[in-house]
């Protein structure tokens, strides 16, 4: 794939440091999915990569792999 999804991604942080490296952070995901955060606040994922509004914890997901909400993994806090 030209952007590179094939990659051995493990895990959130992964996913977020090579969507940067694309310069794809601000590309909108194929589905904006609503999120269940871990601290209980729900939104709408808006770009491959975004932070909880209320506690920050980084989600991402791949543009090719966005739109199934099963490839979207937590990076930590203000990962991005």
């Amino acid at each position: 794939m030209s952007c590179g999804c094939s990659v051995n991604i493990r895990d959130g942080k992964d996913i977020v440091n090579h969507i940067k490296s694309k310069g794809k952070e601000n590309f909108a995901p194929t589905v904006a999915h609503e999120i269940t955060c871990g601290c209980g606040e729900t939104f709408t994922l808006e770009t491959v990569i975004m932070n909880c509004p209320k506690c920050e914890m980084t989600y991402a997901v791949t543009p090719c792999g966005s739109a199934d909400i099963n490839n979207i993994r937590q990076a930590g806090i203000k990962y991005a």
